[in-house]
């Protein structure tokens, strides 16, 4: 039995040709798939936290109000302060005193110190009123409750607060009246100084030397001035009393009052006096010693600082609570309310840490101006005094033309 033949099955033959695709060349790792894995899709997907450039500059710019108003402040305190004549004064007691200092509070720098701490809390205020109006008008879930509270708490701490406020202002004026007192020990101190020099010391025997101590006397207060205020420059304010080369001793030494304090001493060892004649002289040093001991103190040591925090703190806390307090009787007119009362309470807080660096705040460089010119014109005064003295003198010894001498 023959085997079945298959039908010869041709397929027509046609001109169609498959396409070529370019030979890619795949490296030898092509291959393994890489498995990435899903923690590092996502974290590539999320946004990356910011730099610490962005969060720098989101930090210049918060602190650009408050850097501002201390740059201000700081560039005022070394403004000079003037001695009051009676103009001042009848301008100091007008009536419309109130209206002038109210238009000039742009330029206080009080005001200017207080402006970070008023835009916060009232800002603060700004926020919680929002916050509140939102909830009432149903435009936040019903689980946002309405921030408000009883206003018993701020009557029974009121009192506390104004006690801190009181004593802490007072603690610092106590301060600026033991500086002014302080200084003005100095300055009277060197002015009977110098004028025992003058009075003691005869010019026809040690002129240079008496020359060069009153100099010495004279910018005694200048030297402490500039040891007690920062920034002050001491060689442009000695350069007209003293010599360049006493000047370049004093600059390079560590404590430039008691540096001047020693060549007082060392100049008064090369006077011709007696010896109950330099005993007084050296005795008015002892003032110049007591001027440097209060001065360093007062700069020193400020007021105890646990005192100035639980102030500060407490103001702090008292107005961010505030509008929360406020709000059941005022409503949006916490704005305001809170306001007013960080500008008032601040600015008696701010006033008690200007005044308690004194030194600043007295009109030191007016003071020295006017006691070196009330020595030098002693000085510029003695010889025509003497000789005016002397020939009176003289006249007084010259007998009359009867015999009788003259009164």
């Amino acid at each position: 039995m023959s085997k079945p033949t298959s039908p010869n099955l041709s397929l027509p033959t046609s001109h169609f040709t498959p396409p070529t695709f370019p030979n890619l060349h795949l490296s030898p790792f092509s291959s393994k798939i890489k498995k990435t894995p899903l923690r590092k899709i996502l974290s590539s997907q999320t946004p990356s936290p910011p730099s610490s450039e962005q969060r720098f500059d989101i930090v210049n710019i918060l602190l650009a109000i408050p850097n501002w108003a201390d740059k201000n402040q700081e560039r005022r305190m070394k403004t000079k302060r003037l001695l009051y004549k009676p103009e001042d004064w009848v301008q100091h007691r007008s009536s419309l005193r109130h209206i002038r200092h109210l238009l000039s509070s742009l330029n206080s720098r009080v005001v200017l110190s207080l402006v970070p701490p008023v835009i916060a809390f009232t800002s603060v205020a700004i926020v919680v009123a929002s916050y509140n109006s939102a909830v009432l008008l149903h435009w936040l879930p019903e689980v946002f409750p309405v921030l408000r509270a009883s206003s018993l708490p701020y009557q029974l701490t009121a009192p506390a607060l104004a006690l801190l406020l009181v004593f802490r202002t007072e603690a610092s004026y106590s301060r600026y009246e033991e500086g002014r007192k302080a200084w003005t020990k100095v300055i009277s101190g060197t002015n009977d100084f110098a004028r025992q020099v003058i009075s003691t010391v005869d010019l026809s025997t040690d002129v240079l030397v008496k020359n060069a101590l009153l100099q010495y006397i004279m910018a005694f207060p200048v030297a402490l001035k500039c040891h007690v205020i920062h920034g002050s420059d001491i060689a442009q304010d000695l350069q007209t009393l003293i010599e360049p080369e006493d000047l370049s001793v004093i600059v390079s030494s560590t404590h430039r009052p008691r540096c001047i304090i020693d060549f007082i001493s060392q100049t008064l060892q090369m006077l011709n006096l007696d010896e109950s004649k330099l005993t007084v002289l050296e005795s008015k040093i002892s003032c110049f010693y007591e001027g440097i001991g209060i001065c360093e103190q007062l700069i020193g040591i400020p007021i105890p600082l646990s005192y100035t925090r639980l102030t500060s703190r407490f103001l702090v806390l008292w107005h961010f609570s505030l509008p929360i307090i406020l709000w059941d009787d005022c409503n949006w007119i916490v704005v305001p309310a809170t306001f007013i009362s960080a500008a008032s309470l601040f600015c008696i807080e701010e006033v008690g840490v200007l005044i308690e660096e004194p030194f600043p705040m007295l009109p030191l460089d007016e003071l020295l101006d006017l006691l070196q010119n009330n020595i030098q014109e002693a000085m510029e005064n003695e010889l025509m005094i003497r000789q005016i003295i002397t020939k009176r003198k003289n006249r007084s010894r010259k007998p009359s033309p009867n015999g009788q001498p003259t009164t």
